[in-house]
C-alpha cells in the first residue's frame, strides 16, 4: 500500500494567494525595522551628545541621496510593518477570517502601504 507522492514539487509554478504574499511582506518587514533599529539607535544617541553632531547628521540626511533612500526604505518598511500589525489584530478578533474577505484586507493593507510609501517619499524628496 504504497502511496505515490510527487518527490520533486515545482515551486515556481505554484500561486500563493494574497494573502500570503501580505504575511511575508509583514515579515519581511519586520525584520527591517529589527535591524533598521540596531543602526539608529547608536545615530540617535551620537546626534543627541552636541548640536554639531546633530546638526551633522541632519546635513547627510538632507543632502545626500543615498541616505533619504535608506531612510524611505526603513520608513516604508515601518509603515507597512504597522499596517501589517493592525491587520493582524482585526483578523484577531474574529473578522475577515474567510478566504474572500481575507483577500481583500490584503490588499487594502499592501495597498495603503504604497499610498504611505508614496507619502513618505513625497515628504524626503518635495
Amino acid at each position: 500500500m504504497r502511496k505515490e507522492r510527487p518527490t520533486n514539487l515545482a515551486i515556481q509554478t505554484m500561486a500563493l494567494p494574497i494573502t500570503a504574499y501580505a504575511s511575508i511582506l509583514h515579515r519581511v518587514s519586520g525584520v527591517i525595522v529589527w535591524a533598521a533599529a540596531v543602526v539608529l539607535l547608536p545615530l540617535l544617541i551620537f546626534a543627541m551628545q552636541s548640536a554639531h553632531n546633530f546638526d551633522t547628521l541632519s546635513t547627510i540626511f538632507s543632502e545626500n541621496f543615498f541616505a533619504q533612500f535608506v531612510v524611505w526604505g526603513l520608513l516604508t518598511a515601518l509603515g507597512y510593518y504597522c499596517l501589517g500589525t493592525i491587520k493582524h489584530i482585526v483578523q484577531e478578533f474574529g473578522y475577515f477570517e474567510e478566504l474572500a474577505s481575507g483577500c481583500m484586507i490584503s490588499r487594502v493593507a499592501i495597498g495603503l502601504g504604497i499610498v504611505l510609501s508614496i507619502l513618505v517619499g513625497g515628504l524626503i524628496w518635495l
